[in-house]
């Protein structure tokens, strides 16, 4: 009996511990399932390859039990900006390109935007300091769900 209780307590523990946010990576396909579930839109901006704040950023907010507890309040979009060729489809990075023109037009990384369900832009908060306090991001997250 003792060796089942732990195994199912080891068990529960490892997919606790495996939970990970699904980020969309097709910005259409976001928007039907925000549409579907009433959801609002989390846009992320990113150059995984290259960008030192984006690296940190995904450390130390994306890849946490915190927000991975809050996610499911959002639908997540993260558009990928790499140098290297090997990380996305020439298509993906087509279509990562028109949302950048469109929606980030700075070319500011890391850039977080609060879309409604329909793809209009609401709020955004950028950059990523070397303090590495996410207080800003979490406060983001708070008010966009304060403004549902």
């Amino acid at each position: 009996m003792k060796h089942i209780v732990f195994l199912l307590f080891f068990i529960s523990t490892v997919s606790l511990q495996a939970q990970e946010a699904k980020w969309h990576t097709d910005f259409d396909k976001a928007k039907k399932v925000a549409q579907r579930q009433g959801k609002p839109i989390i846009m992320y901006f990113t150059g995984s390859d290259w960008c030192g704040p984006c690296k940190m950023l995904k450390k130390d907010l994306w890849e946490t039990d915190e927000f991975i507890q809050q996610a499911d309040d959002f639908v997540l979009l993260e558009v990928d900006i790499p140098f290297r060729e090997d990380i996305i489809s020439p298509e993906q990075k087509k279509k990562n390109m028109k949302l950048q023109d469109k929606y980030n037009k700075d070319k500011s990384f890391p850039t977080v935007l609060l879309l409604d369900s329909n793809g209009r832009r609401k709020d955004e908060v950028s950059g990523y300091s070397m303090l590495r306090d996410t207080a800003p991001y979490y406060a983001f997250f708070n008010k966009a769900r304060r403004s549902r």
